[in-house]
């Protein structure tokens, strides 16, 4: 997104979804902002809930509070989209959240409240749309003299951050399956062991969990070598692809035993099996 300002461009970067990865299993940052959780899910009689907003940084900041529509790429990226897609329902216009901007000075946090409302006549499925957080850039006084002796247009680059929260409403049964249909070792060209993965999802909701593969030697002996916490697939999607990258380590050998993939669901106590597979190493 580019916005002209006198003879600055002011350039916004960096949107950041969930349904990446993330290294905290309940927490979202980028830059000096972090939001516990990362997304808010209504099902059944919840029709409240919060989110906590922090400022980790050594400034005030200010954030603005809106809300936009995504669809999620085959590869998991995010498009923003002003029509659903096919199969895809907005939740915009069955929530409401305050306030709508926070300013937060240095390790301060504030608590945002998101409510569901006029949800009586929805049909069953999910409902989704999502809170966008942006940073709101503070501009430098303009130099009266730089303007004045400048022959040509000057560029003024200034990052701003922001980051997605989905807000995901389900109403009536929720039903959904997810299978890995496709699974390749890929040694890599760089030298950084991988696999490549392809997952079909089906059923009326979005699917979310961990992703591990353990490496198991011909002994036996498991070893876990990868992970990467917050995989997901959102509806209307049916499929996703995804390569998650391997752990170098000289007490493998990628070139005998076999790896087990594991995606689980996302909680504290003892995850469940979504779906596995295995992949024999020659």
């Amino acid at each position: 997104m580019i916005r002209k300002a006198g003879t600055h461009l002011l350039i916004a970067v960096a949107i950041f979804l969930t349904g990446q990865l993330w290294s905290l299993q309940e927490v979202k940052a980028q830059g000096n902002l972090i939001i516990m959780p990362r997304r808010v899910t209504f099902e059944g009689t919840k029709r409240t809930q919060e989110l906590n907003v922090a400022n980790t940084g050594k400034d005030t900041a200010k954030y603005l509070i809106s809300v936009l529509q995504y669809r999620m790429l085959e590869n998991g990226n995010f498009e923003e989209i002003q029509q659903p897609d096919s199969g895809q329902y907005f939740a915009d216009k069955n929530f409401r959240f305050f306030p709508r901007s926070v300013v937060l000075a240095p390790n301060e946090s504030q608590t945002v409240k998101v409510q569901v409302i006029n949800t009586s006549e929805l049909k069953a499925g999910e409902y989704r749309s999502h809170l966008y957080f942006r940073a709101v850039a503070k501009e430098k006084p303009e130099d009266k003299t730089a303007v004045r002796f400048a022959k040509t247009m000057t560029i003024h680059l200034v990052p701003t951050f922001g980051i997605a929260i989905p807000v995901i409403i389900r109403v009536g049964a929720a039903k959904a399956m997810v299978t890995i249909n496709k699974t390749e070792f890929d040694a890599g060209a760089d030298g950084i062991p991988k696999v490549n993965l392809s997952f079909t999802r089906s059923g009326n909701v979005s699917v979310y969990g961990d992703l591990l593969v353990n490496y198991i030697s011909e002994q036996g002996k498991s070893t876990q070598v990868g992970i990467a916490k917050g995989f997901a697939i959102y509806t209307p999607n049916s499929s996703r692809l995804f390569t998650l990258n391997l752990i170098q380590n000289t007490a493998i050998n990628y070139n005998k035993g076999k790896l087990q993939v594991l995606y689980t669901t996302s909680s504290d106590k003892k995850p469940v099996i979504i779906t596995e597979s295995t992949i024999n190493l020659q």
